[in-house]
Order: C-alpha cells, then sequence, then structure tokens
C-alpha cells in the first residue's frame, strides 16, 4: 500500500495518456506551437504547418520512442525502466483508443502540410510504433527487422508514383 501517494498505478505511465483531459491538452499544445511559429514574421502558413509537424514529430518520437523508464518510483522490479513510454502505455495492450490517437495524430497534421518530404517523418514517427515493433527498443541485441526492407520498398513505390 502506497501511503501518500496521489496515484493508486503501479506504474502510472500506463495511464497518463488516458487521463481526463489529455488528449484537449496534447491538440492545444500542438496548436499553440503552430500559432507561435506563425507569429514569426518570415515564415508562411505552408512554413509554419511544416514547422509545427517536424516539431511534433521529433518531440514525440523522442518521448514516446527514445526515453525508456518512468520518472516515477515503481514497485514493478525494473521493468519499466527498459520499456520506452510507448510500450509502457495502456499496459503494452495494442490498439487502444490513446495508442490509435498517438497514431492517427501525425498522420492529420502531415495532410495539413503541403511539403512531400515530411511523408518520411511522418514514416519514421508511426513504424516504431507499429505492433511488430512492441518490444524492440527494450532489447539491448540488435535484432534482425525485416519491415524495413518493406518500409523501403513502400516509400519507393510511393515516391514512383508522385512522379
Amino acid at each position: 500500500m502506497n501511503v501518500g501517494v496521489a496515484h493508486s498505478e503501479v506504474n502510472p505511465n500506463t495511464r497518463v495518456m488516458n487521463s481526463r483531459g489529455m488528449w484537449l491538452t496534447y491538440a492545444l499544445g500542438v496548436g499553440l506551437l503552430h500559432i507561435v511559429l506563425l507569429s514569426i514574421p518570415f515564415f508562411s502558413v505552408p512554413v509554419a504547418w511544416t514547422l509545427t509537424n517536424i516539431i511534433h514529430n521529433l518531440g514525440m518520437y523522442v518521448f514516446l520512442h527514445a526515453v525508456k523508464g518512468t520518472p516515477f518510483e515503481t514497485p514493478d522490479q525494473g521493468k519499466a525502466r527498459l520499456l520506452t513510454h510507448w510500450e509502457q502505455l495502456d499496459y503494452g495492450v495494442q490498439f487502444t483508443s490513446s495508442r490509435k490517437f498517438f497514431t492517427i495524430s501525425p498522420i492529420i497534421l502531415y495532410r495539413w502540410t503541403q511539403y512531400l518530404y515530411l511523408f518520411f517523418n511522418v514514416v519514421l514517427r508511426i513504424e516504431p510504433s507499429a505492433p511488430c515493433m512492441q518490444g524492440k527498443c527494450s532489447s539491448t541485441e540488435p535484432q534482425p527487422q525485416p519491415q524495413e526492407l518493406y518500409l523501403i520498398y513502400v516509400i519507393i513505390t510511393i515516391m514512383k508514383t508522385v512522379k
């Protein structure tokens, strides 16, 4: 029993994205970032959207897929310190509402941008979120990843159809 602790979760990272108002706060944060970029005089609207998308995707990649562990002291015998935030989200259950939201959000931002090279940025943000990547970032040994070849094939195919 955790006396004096504000949460009842073993690992608060698992439910933080489902907390009340989190999605609204997330959307308002992205909107605020875009407004700040629009306030810079020499940025046009497409450039501001592009920078919004790039900054968002880099930030979310670092926050969700690069940083391992938890800022909380958890009684899970150190299991959480080997997992990224994405792997801890909803206790690792795939296709939950919060995972769907954070998978769709960069796609929606991409639709508002007007530059093709952002496709690669979105792919780099969504690819680590795929169910086949679950647990790959936690391993200390490099793992073979055949989906990278398929991803390259998809990118080349899309680039051929765009021309």
